[in-house]
Formats: structure tokens, C-alpha cells, sequence
């Protein structure tokens, strides 16, 4: 079967794009780009050349390839901003985005992953999560992140000659190869985890926002045998790093240590910017700000709508501002692309009261399959190159990014050819506006299962509560111009795509047993840091000593893929 499997695997190959592009120096994609490059490689081929034109002579007139300034905020859906209309009715205004989607392209149809480290580690990688074990959101102690085998969009920058800088949020893993600054960043001010950090203080404990982490506010437990037990002790919230070197703890681990990153990485943005452009040196550097502090008191609200989400777009709008404000200033903003966008949708189940995280749209948020948790705002500004005024139909994934990058940078020879990239190169949507995406589809994963598939306006579900599923015929498709919320699924009118969407799945998973996904980087937490705590320092001996009396390898325990444990909380609810 395996013989048979390989045979029809490499006949696909031959038929859809011929052997010449099988060479080691193409990158590798999903089977479906290959079904849309048979019908539309003429067209493209043409294009490229117009685009290769372009950017040369862009290159000419300024001296150096584009610059690329990325900024990623969380947990927003489509709609959330570029839409002044959307935005009087839930009584916020994003002023400096909306004029900047009004002064370039904004997006309608741009994926995500449904949760953050998915999408960051998707935009870093230009591969679906699945492929390298980063689909699940980590927490101290994690003992993961992303394997240093990885190729990050830093990584092809770096060798194509570009300063690289991260700063705000990580989260991509609390082990030294997944830190930033040894994944392809010349330096990098980054959190390992994410916001509910902000929360992990003895004010936060005191307030019962957590329970149990600081269990010297405790009386004595007469009953508690394990120390620490549950508690993560020695966790990190924020590290500095220089490609090269070690790691340095920034700060503390208090809210006020939070809250001053947030500051302190605006302003080594806004210095990196200025620095490189006088230098006249090609840069990329990515923003991600923490953009909420769960433990902030808010004594003055910031918008009508007062909830912390809507609150916090007016800082993050502020600093969209000096960014644009600072390309313009240092002479390099026509040779800049500069793109916004969130990570996910938003935390519509369970939310924090008053939060102000709302549907609009589409249904679901943060974790989910739906529209809602995965379609999010995006905008991307180019004086000069890009139009203004283009809403773009086209639909866009977060891995595209990745190849977008590096084409306009000059830099795709650096892309690994060894494994699958899902993304795909849009650049000439950025150049041509609407209609020239090269992409119809999307496949949607939660965690590292496949859940949906969208092909165009069509969507169906791979995961439904629906008995008919069982039977091979659930009413699991969906017409996304319809029915945007996916409230209606469609099982006669639809059936017929059943088949379609069927041999869609077959060849992606054929792809996945050429190219087998990988784990994510397994090790010890919180190592290659300067000036590590002792209790930080403590982790690594303490697993030892914990292990010692078990029948258990040390470093079969540190490497065991805890990621597709089954969990499935609260089923009796």
C-alpha cells in the first residue's frame, strides 16, 4: 500500500506541474497550490515579471530593498478596525488605522491560526503549525517551544542582509533554542508566555485573579507533601536577548515590570527605525505588544465603550501613529511596507466581565474554527507602491507573509526547500490590489487537528456535533456569503462538494506523509540566561532529583510530545 500511495503521490506531482519543478531549489507547498498553479501559470509567470520590474526599480530609486515594519496585537476579529461605521456602534475609535486602511489596502479575508502561539509561530515559519508541534498555547513550565531546526522570516532577512529586531510579546516557548534572539533576531525584548502573566503576582494572587502561586500568603498547609507542587517557581516574564549571546531576565516579574515593557518596547522600536534608516541599512522589525494588563486598574476609561479591549486600541493606536509618523520623518516611508494586523479572534467564550471582547460578524473567537475565531483586521500601508483606498477581497493567510517577505526583500533563495511552506507569495496583491490573490483556500486547524477546510465562499466542517456525521453525510457545509456566521449549514444544496472537499483533505494529508510533521524543541525551561535567578537556576536540578527514583529516562520525560494529550475539560457541562 505504501508502494502504491508513493506511486499515485508522484503521478499527482508529474501531472499537476510537470518534473521540472521538483528540482532542490523550488520551494515546496501544499498540494492545492499546485492544482492552482496548473490552471493559472501563464497568468503568474507574467505577473512575476511586471513585479520583479517593480521591485528592482524601487530598489534603484531608494538605494536598498523595502523595509518591513510588522505589527501583531491580539484577539480581534474582522471588522474591529479600518471600520469607523463598525467602530461608532461599539463606541471606540482607532483613528490612525482607519486612515491607514483608508490610505492602503485593507483586507477583508485575512486568516490566522485560532490561537496566538499558532499564528505567531505560522508568521514566523511560513508553515502550519501542525508541521512543527507549535499549535498549542504553552504555559510556565512548558519545557517546549520552536525547534531550532525552524527557519523564521528573521532567519532569511538576516542572510539577505536586513537588522532584525522583535519587541513586546513571544510566546513561543519558555526553552533557550524557541528565545527570539536565537531565532534569527539581531536583538529582542519578548515575554516566553503570554498576558495572563500580568496576573502572576502576589497583587493578583491577593485578589483571587489567580489561585495558589504565591503560597506564602498562605497560612501553612499541614497537608501539602510536594514543594513547589503546581506552582511554576523560577518562571521568567521578560528576556532580553542579542543574537549571539545569552539571555538577560529584563526587569521582575511584577505587573509594574509588565507595564513598563510595553513602554520600553514602543521605544526601542521607534530607535531601531530611525537608527537603521540613517544607516540606510534594510531593517525588519516586528511589534507585538502585550496590548492588555489584566491587572491594571482603569480609573479613567479611554473610550465610550470602556470595556480593557476597546481601551487599550487607543494606546496602540497612539503608537501606529509614531510609527508612520517616524517613516515619514526619517525619508523611508515609500520604501516601507508597513502591516498591522491581530492574532485571532476574540475571547468570546468565558470572557473577563466588561472586557468589551465582541463578536461582530462572524461567530466564534479565540480557539474556535469558525470565521470568528480565525479571520482577523489586517493593513497594510506602502506609500507610493501600494494604492490607496483598496478593500481586497483575496484571501490571505498568516503564512503568506513569510514568502510575501521575503520576495519583496530579495531574500527567497534563503527559504528552506527541504520541508513544506504553506505560504504562498502575495506579493502581487500588494502590488495589483484585488483579484490577484493566489490563493482560494484554507486549511483550518485547532491545536494539531484538521477542523474545517474553506475553499473560495465554501466551508465545510471536519468537526461537528451533527449524528449525520457518522454516516459520511453531515450537514457540515457552509456558504460563507450567505452565512457568515456558519449558523446554517447547507446539506442538500451543498453535497455535491462533499467529494471535492474530500479529495482536498486526501492530497494535503499525502503531502503530510511526504513531508512528516515534526516536534516542536523539548529541553529544560529557563536555561542560557546571564542572570537567571538561583530558583531559576533550580529548575534543571530539581527535575533530576525528582526523577532519580523513577523508572523513568530524565531525557525521555523532557522529550515526550505532551502536545496531542487529549483534553477535554468540564464534558459534563
Amino acid at each position: 500500500m505504501k508502494f502504491k500511495a508513493n506511486l499515485f503521490f508522484l503521478l499527482f506531482f508529474c501531472l499537476c506541474y510537470g518534473t521540472s519543478l521538483m528540482a532542490q531549489d523550488q520551494i515546496i507547498h501544499d498540494a492545492e497550490y499546485y492544482i492552482l498553479k496548473s490552471q493559472n501559470q501563464d497568468q503568474w509567470n507574467y505577473e512575476d515579471k511586471e513585479l520583479k520590474k517593480k521591485l528592482q526599480d524601487l530598489e534603484k530609486k531608494h538605494g536598498t530593498p523595502p523595509n518591513i515594519v510588522y505589527i501583531l496585537w491580539d484577539d480581534q476579529q474582522f471588522g474591529a478596525v479600518g471600520f469607523p461605521h463598525i467602530q461608532k456602534a461599539l463606541g471606540y475609535s482607532t483613528p490612525n488605522m482607519n486612515q491607514l486602511a483608508d490610505e492602503g489596502i485593507n483586507f477583508t479575508r485575512m486568516y490566522s491560526e485560532p490561537a496566538c502561539t499558532p499564528t505567531r509561530a505560522a508568521f514566523l515559519t511560513g508553515r502550519h503549525p501542525v508541521r512543527n508541534g507549535m499549535g498549542v498555547v504553552g504555559m510556565p513550565h512548558e519545557f517546549s517551544g520552536m525547534a531550532a531546526e525552524e527557519i523564521t522570516i528573521a532567519e532569511v532577512l538576516s542572510e539577505a542582509g536586513y537588522a532584525t529586531a522583535h519587541f513586546g510579546k513571544g510566546h513561543l516557548g519558555d526553552i533557550e533554542e524557541s528565545y527570539l534572539h536565537n531565532q534569527g533576531f539581531d536583538e529582542a525584548l519578548f515575554t516566553p508566555m503570554n498576558q495572563i502573566t500580568s496576573l502572576y503576582n502576589p497583587q493578583g494572587n491577593a485578589a483571587n485573579a489567580i489561585l495558589g502561586l504565591h503560597p506564602e500568603q498562605y497560612p501553612e498547609d499541614p497537608y501539602q507533601l510536594d514543594d513547589p507542587g503546581l506552582v511554576p517557581k523560577g518562571w521568567v516574564q521578560i528576556l532580553d536577548g542579542k543574537k549571539g549571546e545569552l539571555a538577560k531576565e529584563w526587569c521582575g516579574n511584577s505587573n509594574e515590570c509588565y507595564e513598563k515593557m510595553e513602554a520600553e518596547s514602543e521605544k526601542r522600536t521607534l530607535e531601531f527605525i530611525r537608527k537603521n534608516a540613517q544607516a540606510k541599512k534594510p531593517f525588519f522589525v516586528e511589534y507585538w505588544p502585550n496590548f492588555l494588563n489584566f491587572l491594571l486598574p482603569e480609573p479613567q476609561k479611554s473610550s465610550i465603550n470602556g470595556g480593557k479591549v476597546p481601551n487599550a486600541y487607543t494606546r496602540l493606536d497612539d503608537f501606529v501613529g509614531k510609527v508612520k509618523e517616524t517613516l515619514h520623518e526619517e525619508g523611508v516611508a515609500e520604501n516601507t511596507l508597513f502591516l498591522i494586523m491581530a492574532d485571532n479572534g476574540p475571547m468570546v467564550h468565558n470572557p473577563p466581565p466588561g472586557w468589551g471582547m465582541t463578536e461582530i460578524l462572524f461567530s466564534g473567537g479565540k480557539g474556535d474554527f469558525t470565521e470568528g475565531g480565525i479571520r482577523v483586521p489586517a493593513i497594510a500601508y506602502w506609500p507610493g507602491t501600494i494604492k490607496e483606498g483598496q478593500l481586497v477581497g483575496d484571501i490571505v493567510h498568516v503564512t503568506d507573509l513569510f514568502t510575501t517577505f521575503a520576495k519583496i526583500a530579495g531574500a527567497e533563495k534563503y527559504i528552506p526547500t527541504d520541508r513544506i511552506i504553506d505560504g504562498i507569495d502575495q506579493t502581487s496583491v500588494l502590488l495589483n490590489g484585488d483579484t490577484f490573490g493566489r490563493r482560494d483556500y484554507v486549511f483550518v486547524y485547532q491545536g494539531h487537528e484538521l477542523a474545517a477546510i474553506v475553499k473560495g465562499r465554501y466551508k465545510r466542517h471536519l468537526i461537528s456535533d451533527d449524528p449525520g456525521v457518522a454516516t459520511g453525510i453531515g450537514a457540515s457545509f457552509y456558504d460563507l456569503y450567505q452565512d457568515p456566521k456558519e449558523h446554517n449549514p447547507h446539506l442538500v444544496p451543498l453535497i455535491h462538494t462533499q467529494g471535492q472537499f474530500t479529495r482536498m483533505q486526501i492530497r494535503h494529508e499525502l503531502m503530510k506523509k511526504e513531508y512528516p510533521d515534526s516536534q516542536n524543541g523539548k529541553g529544560i525551561p529557563l536555561t542560557g540566561i546571564s542572570n537567571a535567578r538561583p530558583e531559576t537556576k533550580a529548575i534543571k536540578t530539581m527535575v533530576e532529583e525528582q526523577m532519580k527514583l523513577m523508572p523513568i529516562d530524565v531525557k525521555k520525560y523532557i522529550e515526550f510530545d505532551g502536545s496531542k494529550m487529549k483534553v477535554d475539560g468540564d464534558w459534563g457541562h
